[in-house]
């Protein structure tokens, strides 16, 4: 009798650990059902143990115990354990930025990755052309008539942006000039978290 209620507790103990520290629903629903027919079949066993109040004893158990496990599964579904998150968050993105040729490019591919551990909101990136002394500044929207901007980016996840230059030079002629063209990325406080920069032509300083 001492050996069944040894193993009955000791499978018990096992159910709450489960249910505590795993918060997970499937192991929780298989542990919830194992634990009641182990309960059950150790009561049928208890009946032929020797000693009048074997059963009895067992059943005291149940009363006691199943009432803590019914509500811990019952919370625990409910507010499952989340993701620890990092002790310490920051903010970090990768930037690229391709051309479709090498000099007097069309479109230009814009690619920024978030590195960090905490989760971003991108404002508009702003497109800079450069000629020595002088710089022409553009916010980007979005591209093909579609507006991206504030755009939240989890980390670890990679966001794409293709820049036709030539909707640029429509607007402005002269930009066809200028032989740099830059990226600067921000999130939506203001607060820079990259840049990337290449040449549209053949300069002295590529060359």
């Amino acid at each position: 009798m001492k050996y069944c209620i040894l193993k009955f507790t000791f499978s018990f103990v096992c159910l709450l650990k489960s249910v505590t520290f795993t918060g997970n629903y499937f192991c929780m629903k298989k542990g919830f059902i194992g634990f009641l027919f182990l309960g059950f079949s150790k009561a049928l066993m208890a009946q032929n143990e020797v000693g009048p109040d074997g059963d009895k004893l067992v059943w005291l158990l149940l009363f006691f115990l199943l009432p803590i496990l019914f509500f811990s599964y019952k919370f625990f579904r409910k507010n499952p354990v989340k993701k620890k998150k990092p002790f310490i968050a920051y903010r970090k993105v990768e930037v690229t930025l391709a051309k479709d040729k090498k000099y007097y490019p069309d479109i230009l591919t814009l690619t920024v990755k978030n590195t960090g551990s905490k989760d971003l909101d991108l404002d508009k990136p702003m497109l800079v052309f450069s000629n020595f002394w002088l710089n022409r500044k553009f916010r980007l929207k979005g591209s093909e008539n579609r507006t991206f901007y504030p755009l939240y980016l989890e980390a670890g996840k990679t966001h794409e942006l293709d820049i036709d230059l030539n909707k640029f030079y429509k607007h402005d002629k002269s930009l066809k000039k200028f032989p740099k063209a830059s990226i600067k990325i921000m999130d939506v406080k203001g607060k820079k978290l990259g840049s990337k920069h290449i040449y549209l032509r053949k300069t002295l300083l590529n060359s």
